[in-house]
């Protein structure tokens, strides 16, 4: 079997990641809709990850998990992605970004899409580490199996009940508050964040193993703080005012619990 090391992989990887988002911005000058570019990320990470998983030189049981992990995870992302791109306009981030960067958005998209080049290497990490990783199989390897399983698990029924929530046309203008969403405002980036989590179980035995808390870090800041939550809440506001303020009233914003009573001050 080929093993590559590590830092060719990299390498490797990286230009693909590159060209995969050149192209996509080659696809969005034409068409108009920077929202590819998240299709193209997920893409670039799955495959990716797979790339890494094969032609590493760990223990092959963990390099085979780690794979699944990746690929399901990846598939998913896509598929839905998708679906909601499909037949509609760009979404209302991107078409901001568009509108503010006026005669030079282009230009401003192409540094955008390579710095998701970016983004996908950074993610792909903790896989990389965890797939160096020569000891046995062990304990530690289905506590990351656990992890994985309780995130994905979350991510899929909470947009599956979002989606339901959708479907109905008298939901429309009204804020989700059955199933996860009741104890969450965001119960998809919630798992999400968890199911990252699953990587440091793989990578522990290995002397880079600290790498594996960077992404959940790093993404527990961005959801909270950058990309995530803040965006998603003022576009949820602006389209479904005080119902949504009444859900931000009573609910949790990222961790599950018990909803408040709600208390007109």
């Amino acid at each position: 079997m080929l093993h590559i090391a590590p830092f060719t992989q990299i390498v490797l990887v990286g230009l693909f990641a590159i060209c995969v988002m050149i192209c996509l911005w080659a696809v969005q000058k034409v068409r108009g809709n920077a929202g590819i570019v998240d299709l193209g990320w997920s893409s670039v990470i799955g495959i990716g990850g797979v790339f890494i998983a094969v032609t590493a030189d760990g223990e092959i049981a963990r390099r085979v998990l780690a794979a699944g992990f990746i690929a399901l995870w990846a598939s998913r992302l896509s598929l839905y992605l998708f679906r909601r791109m499909h037949g509609a306009g760009e979404e209302n981030r991107y078409a901001t970004l568009r509108k503010r960067w006026g005669a030079k958005a282009n230009l401003w998209l192409f540094y955008f899409f390579q710095a998701q080049a970016i983004a996908a290497i950074l993610f792909l990490l903790p896989l990389l580490v965890s797939c160096s990783n020569k000891l046995t199989f062990s304990t530690l390897d289905f506590v990351g199996l656990i992890i994985w399983l309780v995130g994905f698990s979350g991510i899929v029924i909470a947009d599956y009940q979002l989606n339901a929530f959708k479907q109905s046309a008298s939901n429309r203008g009204k804020t989700c508050r059955s199933g996860l969403w009741r104890y969450s405002r965001h119960p998809n980036y919630f798992f999400e964040w968890i199911m990252w989590w699953c990587w440091l179980p793989l990578a522990i035995g290995t002397s880079y193993w600290w790498i594996a808390l960077v992404v959940p870090l790093l993404l527990l800041y961005l959801l909270l703080f950058k990309t995530g939550i803040p965006p998603a809440e003022a576009q949820a506001i602006a389209s479904r005012g005080d119902d949504y303020r009444m859900y931000q009233r009573v609910t949790s914003p990222f961790v599950p619990w018990w909803p408040k009573k709600d208390v007109e001050l």
